[in-house]
């Protein structure tokens, strides 16, 4: 059974009297252990499916199981529960909060998952150490790098030990080496047997993945830009 299957997935919105489409029969199978990378234009749909993926946007249409549980079929509350417990975000922003400190970043979700003390105070030490951060804890974001908050954005994301990554462009506003950098850890990660999913422009890090997807008008499309789902080549796109 995969981790993650999309079956038939599709997003759209009313635009004037028609409605203009994101993503059109995403037909999509992750596996435990996977390391996909997901590619495409500005507007493509790439970010939108990452969002979908991470239970952040519950407006669409299709099937979505996660690790067997009909994702599609549930309520706000079991969605989160699922997010909280199994899915850990990276993203371009980094998005950690300004007011906190590296430690205090690093502690937050785990006291969303109501991680008793304790237990928060080593998972993350451990983080701490494992990312080699642990003279970092006591600073605020404006006091870091790019490439150094970048890094506790990473270890924010597993310090919960998550079954899935998902990274919007980690790279984004890094500099080549500060990108690469993080490309290693996630690949590190990834061998240890995390699952990751990530959108990016950059065809060198995409190919840390051990597969990637092209994303065009919200297709999942072939070597030719040809739209595919199911497995099978699509019709021709509707004009939205």
């Amino acid at each position: 059974m995969s981790l993650i299957r999309l079956a038939g997935v599709e997003k759209s919105y009313k635009s004037g009297f028609g409605r203009t489409w994101v993503l059109r029969r995403i037909h999509l199978d992750v596996e435990r252990g996977d390391f996909v990378s997901v590619m495409g234009p500005s507007g493509s749909g790439k970010s939108t499916l990452l969002g979908i993926l991470g239970m952040l946007d519950a407006d669409w249409q299709g099937e979505y199981w996660f690790d067997g549980e009909p994702v599609h079929d549930l309520k706000p509350k079991q969605r989160a529960r699922i997010n909280k417990q199994n899915i850990g975000f990276v993203f371009q922003s980094y998005h950690l909060l300004d007011d906190l400190t590296v430690y205090e970043n690093l502690e937050l979700p785990l006291s969303y998952r109501d991680v008793p003390r304790k237990e928060r105070q080593s998972m993350v030490a451990e983080i701490l150490d494992r990312f080699q951060i642990v003279a970092k804890k006591d600073l605020f974001p404006d006091q870091l790098s790019g490439g150094q908050q970048q890094l506790v954005a990473v270890a924010r994301a597993v310090v919960g030990e998550p079954a899935v990554i998902l990274a919007d462009e980690p790279t984004g506003n890094l500099h080549s080496s500060q990108g690469e950098r993080v490309m290693e850890l996630l690949a590190k990660l990834n061998r240890a047997g995390t699952t990751v999913i990530q959108v990016t422009h950059n065809e060198k890090f995409a190919g840390y993945g051990e597969r990637v997807i092209e994303l065009e008008d919200g297709w999942i499309v072939d070597g030719q830009g040809r739209p595919v789902y199911g497995g099978a080549q699509a019709a021709a796109p509707e004009a939205s």
